[in-house]
């Protein structure tokens, strides 16, 4: 964990860096150093071995509130080229861990100290090797140029773990973060100064080492485009954690062309003309198989369907809902409205019997009971109540609420909604309840994730038609185009190797 969080507050503007200055509250240095990235002088809150430290320890937390995606062969190839682009940086000689985390939203982040992550869900939305190479040569920039141990001590106070540990709802509070995602927590919102200077930095290192730097741009028009179709349901991706990629694109291409440039001078007698590499075929081949989207070891969404294989048991949403699978939680809502409904792990349940337990978390947490009563739920003993109480962005709400009992645990499942449609849904919510039920081994064996698969155009295809018959309509045509770099109104090419979405 790192140390306590200091804070200072001096009494006049700090404009230069001049001279050192020390300002505590309790004792707190502040050091006048050198960005190595930029080569400004500056002030730094922590020196190289905090940062270092900050890393090492926030590292655990990442890997165990988002898991590390379960493919070595992918993790090395991914690192290699990570490592390969530190080494060209301005800080070669940190520590540098590049980790794919086992998460489905589109994203990448920096820890300070040269811990770099970058999601299972980015990857299949990448073209090539140089857009992979882009991403992190991004992420490594925020590290160089100190964005991150910046950040991070403006936005967590040095205490990123407490936060971490905050993501898990306490016992006391279930709908505390209604609705919200851990993953967001770890995501440090830079600058469009900061975020721009990464994107320069990225594009240096990729050119160093033989990457085409075109891909940086290329890597962020598909994000524009993932943006213009996103309905920003799920957990924070990309495009809620980084400025919009359109001014990016253009302020970029003026980096990139001085890269193309300088690869383009006369090269010294006897050595071979600089080349950009792209590696697109070798990229797809190890997106081949990938898991897309849920993976089954944390609960899968199958329609209105959530099933999950480690804990063994399924459950029925309302139709139509959206259904999303988050690090704690699992939310539906029913579509342009307030009403939703979540499933939870209690944590902590205390009580001889799960109405003891249902009542004094629901009334700890604020709500009063109307009514409730003892019952099985597909052979498994719990408890249901009907509540009332304030929520934010509801108001008052009335909630039908079953904490049922499964295997060692205490399930919360829970339907809420604003007082004056409570009575509309309450039998909505009571069918939810009722349909939670446990799981066979068999059953849970059959769970298979969606995974990424390889497919060659046929003259004639479209979107629509691959979406269909190639992927059975597991993602949307319009996700298709994006995920092989192509614009929505676009249409493949026959011949063109791409990327499908197949069925688990």
């Amino acid at each position: 964990m790192p140390n306590k969080a200091v804070t200072f507050r001096p009494r006049a503007a700090l404009k230069g860096c001049a001279t050192g200055l020390a300002v505590s509250i309790t004792v707190l240095a502040i050091a006048c150093a050198t960005n190595p990235a930029t080569g400004k002088r500056e002030f730094s809150l922590m020196s190289e071995d905090q940062e270092i430290q900050i890393g090492q320890s926030q590292d655990a937390e990442v890997r165990k509130e988002m898991g590390v995606y379960g493919d070595r062969a992918l993790q090395q190839y991914v690192s290699d080229i990570g490592l390969r682009l530190a080494q060209l940086s301005e800080r070669p000689n940190l520590p540098w861990h590049f980790t794919i985390v086992d998460v489905p939203a589109i994203n990448a982040f920096a820890l300070p100290g040269g811990y770099i992550y970058i999601t299972r869900g980015i990857l299949p939305f990448l073209q090539d090797e140089a857009q992979l190479a882009g991403v992190l040569g991004h992420e490594i920039g925020h590290v160089t140029a100190r964005h991150a141990s910046q950040q991070y001590s403006r936005s967590t106070g040095a205490q990123l773990g407490l936060i971490l540990g905050s993501i898990f709802v306490p016992a006391t509070r279930p709908f505390a973060q209604l609705g919200e995602s851990g993953l967001g927590l770890l995501m440090l919102k830079y600058s469009r100064d900061d975020e721009a200077q990464a994107d320069g930095l990225g594009v240096k290192y990729v050119a160093r080492a033989g990457w085409d730097p075109d891909g940086i741009p290329q890597m962020l028009t598909t994000l524009g485009r993932i943006e213009e179709a996103s309905d920003n349901k799920g957990v924070p991706n990309w495009l809620q954690t980084h400025p919009a990629a359109e001014d990016r694109v253009q302020r970029v291409q003026v980096a990139v062309r001085d890269a193309e440039r300088g690869a383009e001078s006369p090269a010294p007698p006897g050595s071979p003309a600089p080349r950009f590499r792209v590696e697109h075929d070798e990229y797809l081949k190890r997106m081949d198989g990938i898991v897309y989207g849920d993976n089954p070891d944390q609960g899968v969404v199958r329609g209105a369907t959530f099933l999950h294989a480690n804990l063994r048991f399924a459950i029925e949403f309302p139709p139509g809902w959206d259904v999303t699978n988050g690090q704690t939680q699992v939310v539906a809502r029913e579509p342009g409205e307030q009403p939703v409904m979540l499933l939870q792990v209690i944590q902590r349940a205390t009580g001889r019997t799960v109405q003891e337990v249902a009542l004094r978390q629901m009334e700890g947490a604020g709500f009063r009971p109307l009514s409730g009563g003892r019952t099985t739920i597909n052979g498994l003993d719990a408890f249901v109540g009907t509540y009332e109480g304030t929520l934010q962005d509801f108001g008052r709400a009335g909630i039908r609420a079953a904490h049922i009992v499964h295997e060692r645990s205490v399930f919360l499942l829970a339907g809420i909604a604003p007082e004056r449609t409570y009575q509309r849904l309450e039998p909505i919510f009571g069918k939810s309840l009722d349909s939670f039920r446990p799981i066979t081994r068999a059953e849970a064996e059959s769970i298979h994730p969606n995974r990424i698969d390889l497919y060659t155009a046929r003259p004639g295809d479209t979107w629509q038609a691959i979406a269909e018959r190639a992927g059975k309509g597991v993602v949307k045509a319009s996700t298709l185009a994006i995920m092989n770099g192509h614009a929505v109104n676009d249409q493949p090419r026959a011949g063109e190797r791409l990327k499908i979405v197949v069925a688990g």
